[in-house]
């Protein structure tokens, strides 16, 4: 049900009731009470991030089956309890605090017309952190809204949602051998192995793959990113920082070199900060990063930050926008 014609009201107060319609009739609830029994009823302990919700007292008098009723210009109509709380944030949430409610939807099996419309005008409407498609076999969810707005150096403002599959779509080497010579840029997973991840992501979602400028290394001395350059860029490996919030295995600056670590993917990936159970998906999988003349870093199958040589085999999980 959409909440649209009916007017917002701004002086809500604790003497304020809500009617439910339940299984034994029209009943009322103070609103405060409500709040928290929809919290209580819909959500999960990743449903806000900053927020503990072991501390609300959670109201047990709300059911699925329960219906909350809506005044509008047309009568009385009804939504389900179990619907109502994230149908009151997609009409009145700013876009921006979408990527800080996690809700972990379904969003169906084909990306429809209606939710491309919704993307395209950058109202995000029906869209909250952690919702996803099943398509194929494949778990395709929104890890964060608006990204890479305005960077790159040809300016990118296009509205979009940025996606991962929950896990690697498939295993390859980011090199035959034990190099990184030519960086991330140079490698057979740049040039090749990337392939079928694209062919994969387009099948799901087709023309609404957007590109973007991104600055990726293409030069390694003595272990050392010492290169990069901005590219044209569709679909790639995400960088540590987008998975953790930091660089772990990538070498850092000691004062006279100055490693290559330009990037626009400067913040981490809001899902990873609200849910970062999510980071880990029980099989290691490559990142970008150059780690040393050998190897390049790697989110392990435990879970903990890594790297590995460049002739492992390992998960194939890229990120990607959607607009």
């Amino acid at each position: 049900m959409k909440i649209t014609d009916y007017q917002k009201v701004q002086t809500l107060d604790e003497s304020n009731i809500v009617l439910i319609d339940g299984n034994n009739g029209t009943k009322t609830i103070m609103v405060t009470d409500f709040i928290k029994s929809l919290i209580g009823l819909t959500s999960s302990q990743d449903f806000i991030s900053g927020v503990n919700l072991s501390e609300l007292t959670q109201i047990n008098t709300l059911s699925a089956d329960d219906k909350l009723l809506i005044g509008t210009a047309a009568g009385n109509k009804a939504i389900g309890a179990d619907d109502a709380l994230f149908a009151i944030l997609d009409a009145f949430v700013p876009k921006e605090q979408r990527r800080m409610i996690y809700r972990g939807k379904n969003l169906g099996s084909v990306i429809t017309e209606d939710q491309k419309a919704n993307i395209k005008n950058g109202t995000f409407k029906g869209f909250f952190l952690g919702d996803y498609w099943s398509i194929g076999s494949y778990t395709w969810r929104i890890v964060d809204f608006d990204y890479w707005y305005n960077c790159g150096d040809t300016v990118f403002t296009k509205p979009h949602l940025v996606i991962m599959p929950d896990k690697p779509l498939y295993n390859a080497q980011m090199n035959e051998t034990n190099i990184t010579t030519g960086g991330y840029v140079g490698s057979k997973m740049y040039k090749e192995n990337l392939s079928q991840a694209k062919t994969l992501a387009a099948s799901a979602f087709g023309n609404l793959i957007l590109t973007h400028r991104e600055h990726l290394t293409n030069a390694v001395t003595n272990g050392y990113p010492s290169g990069g350059s901005w590219y044209d860029s569709t679909l790639e490996l995400p960088n540590e920082i987008m998975m953790y919030g930091s660089h772990v295995f990538a070498p850092s600056g000691n004062g006279t070199i100055i490693p290559n670590r330009y990037t626009i993917s400067k913040t981490q990936l809001a899902l990873f900060s609200v849910v970062p159970k999510l980071i880990s998906n029980r099989a290691t999988f490559w990142l970008r990063d150059i780690v040393s003349s050998a190897g390049f870093a790697d989110v392990s199958a435990g879970g903990d930050a890594a790297s590995g040589h460049a002739s492992d085999s390992y998960g194939v999980r890229p990120v990607f926008a959607i607009g």
